[in-house]
């Protein structure tokens, strides 16, 4: 079967590859080469660098522009898959495959249409996380969905469930590609009233705050990501919490205790333990060894 497909981040590499195991993926579309790390080097999408080592011809776009879609047409794909590309898709693309378009959306729908699903149910407590294989429709992220799959979150964090689910959707996705093709695929229109959106996570919403319960301020940990860090002020100096958990040691909201190689945070109703950050201007490292360099028995902490 031939197809084209559409995608940028590491999430969208295992669908390319297992994509390209079992059809012929006769194009890839993807984000442009983008300005990222301290040396601020043009760097390709983890997507176009799976896709040259493939040897497979790739179109660096940001929207579809006459000129991508004459490219598409060319290609005659018998359907056109998409994982997280980051472009609304105009109705021309979704007519011009025989089997239409599908996504690999990265959310149990209908619960989570939107930019940000994952981070969404890991800074909600989510108990499970999922992707669903659906029909690429005009209105965002409201189309049918034939195949749904899910993992538990726990303790995870938003990178570690982001990369079982690129795994798990890039297994669904071509699992139920034989079935639209022989008309055997079972779609299921998503229920309106479930329906819940997952707006793209703000940096504000991310900062720990000692006036939030300690369970609120470890998910804010969890879901952290490079775009949206979470972050504190300790004794007036920046900090970005990498990973924490919850402790039953009692602790006034504000308040800070450095004991035994231990960081621990008040917090309205608990406390939470720190056990990886990174100091502004400085490495990511252990509490404990960061510990060390705390002084006073009057720390306080605050919203950075």
């Amino acid at each position: 079967m031939r197809i084209v497909f559409m995608g940028t981040p590491d999430f969208s590499v295992p669908s390319l590859r297992r994509l390209a195991a079992a059809h012929e993926v006769a194009l890839v579309l993807t984000r442009p080469d983008a300005v990222r790390g301290r040396g601020r080097r043009l760097v390709p999408s983890p997507v176009k660098e799976a896709a040259v080592e493939l040897g497979i011809p790739v179109l660096e776009t940001t929207r579809i522009t006459p000129e991508v879609m004459e490219a598409i047409v060319v290609c005659a794909p018998d359907l056109i898959a998409v994982a997280a590309f980051g472009c609304i898709l105009p109705d021309q693309v979704l007519q011009v495959a025989p089997l239409g378009c599908v996504n690999v959306h990265a959310s149990l729908l209908p619960r989570w249409r939107g930019a940000a699903p994952i981070q969404r149910a890991v800074l909600e407590g989510d108990e499970r996380a999922g992707v669903s294989i659906m029909r690429v429709v005009r209105e965002l992220d409201a189309g049918a969905y034939c195949r749904q799959a899910s993992v538990e979150v726990g303790e995870k964090d938003c990178a570690t469930v982001m990369a079982e689910l690129a795994e798990l959707g890039a297994r669904e996705l071509v699992a139920a590609i034989p079935t639209i093709a022989d008309g055997t695929v079972r779609w299921v229109e998503q229920d309106e009233s479930q329906v819940t959106y997952a707006a793209k996570v703000d940096k504000a919403e991310m900062l720990l705050d000692p006036a939030d319960t300690a369970s609120r301020n470890v998910r804010r940990v969890r879901a952290s990501l490079d775009t949206a860090p979470a972050r504190l002020l300790v004794a007036g100096k920046g900090v970005r919490a990498l990973a924490a958990h919850e402790t039953s040691e009692g602790l006034a909201a504000g308040r800070v205790r450095v004991r035994a190689g231990r960081v621990c945070l008040g917090c309205a109703d608990g406390t939470l333990c720190l056990d990886r950050v990174r100091p502004d201007g400085k490495r990511e490292m252990a509490a404990s060894a960061w510990a060390a360099g705390l002084r006073g028995d009057d720390l306080t902490w605050e919203r950075a």
